[in-house]
């Protein structure tokens, strides 16, 4: 994609990863610097992607029969790696393609990171891939398959704080190890550092702490960590802990103890932007823990109509179906010789990976450069298509042509050998009606042609071209959300100067009533030893009646002190149930507008319109028009 092709690094990551996963599959264990097989591989793989093309496992067997290219460094091709020793590698690749169980890897859903978060209506949705019933070398080529998927996709999309996505693994043993450099440890790492940035969120599960990077896992803002069950797993835990980022303030023999003496379903929280960690206690849960699927229960949860990931399906579709879905009759011949086509008329073979000599089909085909502005919409893009038409007696029809986007189908070098062709009209085989043609094109693309364009009026936001619908849902969905962010943080912001205050009141009428309860109680005290005193006097006092009736006064004045006393307590405890009452209703209100901005907010409520867009005539180019040969 165009993200990782202008990005070096991004490009060099993607290739090593890709190679080092297939040299895996196929049990050669590959130096990326000093591996002949990987030097190759990467070769191959950067040639053909910066020319535009995909290369399935048949065509990187071709390539490494037969480079297309003479040198590698300083050192020519035979001498860097030799025609026989390459041999030897395209039999091992090859060896893999007709492995009985490979066909499986054929066919399924397509690896489309866009296709797996969102259905074609953009609604996102959950994509668990099971590789529990694949040994551990195909394990590693689809974690690195996954992972370097995900991080192209990751590099297509726009920055954000808001999460747009969940990547989770369980079970990461193996994959991201601290010493060794597994294929699928570059593209992980690569999540763990930058994926936050693009709104996407990592989760790695293990129950082997010991055996995990921590330097990468450095990058991780918040840990959770249950009962680990040896000394050894707790030191690198610690050490992992103090080591990550924000680590600085904790204690580590504070968290030793802490990890020591955890209990079941509980839980020690690490997360950067608090001070300290904290401990979490899950609820119990009923879990029957029957054990991972089997390739049976697979087969009946996965939909019946998968989708064919063969090579083979863009090369046997080209001309045989029509843009509205309908089948094309294309007349076969007697299946002749080659026809000689006179000089300035270009020929050209789309590429076919099917065992034999193929039969080919005359098309016409042609590049066209478009232009699109909609001032309204902020659009000015230009776009190159390029079209095939089945070529009948009146020359090509182009209002039922096939358009491909740019850079088109792959064409091959020549002909396969032993083919046979369809005839051709003679009109096809000389240069003179090329031009006319040309013209045709333009003048059907002006009419007809259009670019779709994905519009939300409320959010004033537009697709960008070439965009799906989905994709532009699951964009539009994004900066809801993002909106709904910040409209929540706005009101949090709001609301937590009125909570704040009422608890800092709060907290001052707590204060009144521990002090009015005291004096209470010391007011109650004296009472009590007032009264006492007085009885004492006028039981044992005799003369002294003066004395006695003052003392029953000042008894009778205490408990009076000692009622008010009491009242006040009373009168403090209902301020701070008042208080108590308005923070709650606060809270409250807030979770109401929360709410209500959830439903504000809602992806599904938003309108979405298409709006097509007309190509500039006076832009519009036609050029590289040429007799297409289609097996």
């Amino acid at each position: 994609d165009a993200a990782t092709l202008s990005d070096a690094t991004a490009l060099k990551e993607r290739i090593g990863s890709a190679v080092s996963g297939l040299l895996a599959l196929l049990g050669i264990e590959a130096d990326p610097i000093r591996s002949r097989e990987h030097i190759l591989l990467s070769a191959l793989l950067d040639a053909a992607w910066r020319a535009g093309a995909s290369p399935d496992l048949a065509a990187l067997i071709q390539g490494v029969q037969r480079p297309p290219f003479d040198k590698i460094g300083v050192f020519d091709l035979e001498t860097f790696f030799p025609a026989k020793d390459r041999t030897e590698l395209a039999l091992r690749i090859n060896g893999l393609l007709a492995a009985p169980g490979f066909e499986a890897w054929l066919h399924g859903e397509p690896l489309d990171v866009q296709r797996l978060l969102y259905t074609q209506d953009g609604r996102p949705r959950v994509a668990i891939i099971s590789i529990a019933h694949l040994n551990d070398a195909e394990r590693m080529f689809v974690v690195t398959l996954v992972a370097n998927e995900l991080v192209a996709w990751m590099r297509r999309q726009s920055g954000t704080s808001s999460l747009r996505a969940l990547f989770y693994m369980d079970e990461i043993f193996g994959y991201f190890p601290p010493s060794a450099m597994p294929p699928s440890k570059l593209p992980m790492l690569t999540l763990l550092k930058q994926a936050r940035a693009f709104g996407i969120g990592v989760v790695l599960a293990t129950q082997n702490p010991v055996d995990l990077d921590y330097k990468g896992l450095g990058n991780a803002g918040t840990w959770f960590i249950g009962r680990l069950q040896t000394e050894r797993d707790r030191a690198r835990v610690v050490d992992g802990l103090l080591g990550s980022e924000g680590g600085g303030g904790l204690d580590k023999g504070g968290l030793e103890q802490l990890l020591a003496n955890l209990g079941q379903r509980t839980f020690l929280v690490r997360n950067v932007h608090d001070d300290a960690p904290v401990l979490l206690r899950t609820r119990w849960a009923m879990s029957y823990l029957r054990g991972p699927l089997t390739l049976a229960e697979i087969g009946r949860l996965t939909p019946r109509a998968a989708t064919p990931v063969s090579s083979t399906a863009p090369a046997a579709a080209v001309g045989s179906t029509a843009p509205g879905g309908s089948r094309k009759s294309v007349a076969s011949g007697s299946g002749g010789s080659r026809p000689i086509v006179e000089h300035g008329v270009t020929e050209r073979f789309l590429e076919t990976s099917a065992p034999g000599a193929p039969h080919y089909r005359p098309f016409i085909g042609a590049r066209v450069r478009a232009h699109y502005v909609d001032a309204k919409a902020g659009l000015d893009a230009w776009q190159t298509t390029y079209w095939l038409a089945a070529v009948g007696a009146d020359g090509p029809d182009w209002d039922t042509a096939e358009a491909h986007a740019d850079p088109g189908p792959r064409f091959a070098v020549g002909p396969a050998a032993g083919a046979s062709y369809d005839d051709v009209p003679g009109a096809a085989l000389s240069p003179r009606e090329y031009k006319r043609w040309a013209a045709a094109l333009e003048d059907s693309v002006a009419r007809s042609g259009s670019m779709s364009l994905w519009t939300c009026p409320p959010l004033k936001l537009t697709a960008t071209p070439g965009a799906s619908e989905g994709e532009f849902r699951a964009q539009v969905a994004l900066a809801l959300r993002e909106k709904r962010d910040a409209a929540v943080e706005a009101l949090r912001s709001k609301y937590a100067s009125k909570i704040a205050t009422l608890e800092d009141r709060t907290r001052r009428a707590e204060q009144r009533v521990e002090r009015e309860k005291t004096q209470a109680s010391n007011q109650t005290l004296s009472t009590a030893l007032a009264v006492g005193g007085g009885l004492l006097g006028a039981i044992f006092g005799g003369g002294r009646r003066r004395s006695t009736l003052r003392q029953a006064e000042t008894a009778a004045r205490n408990m009076g002190r000692a009622g008010k006393e009491r009242a006040d307590v009373e009168h403090a405890e209902a301020d701070v149930h008042a208080l108590r009452r308005q923070i709650e209703a606060l809270e409250s209100q807030l979770a109401d507008e929360v709410a209500a901005l959830e439903v504000q907010y809602d992806p599904g409520a938003v309108r979405i319109e298409e709006k097509p867009v007309k190509p500039r005539r006076s832009d519009l180019a036609v050029d590289d028009v040429a007799l297409i040969w289609a097996p």
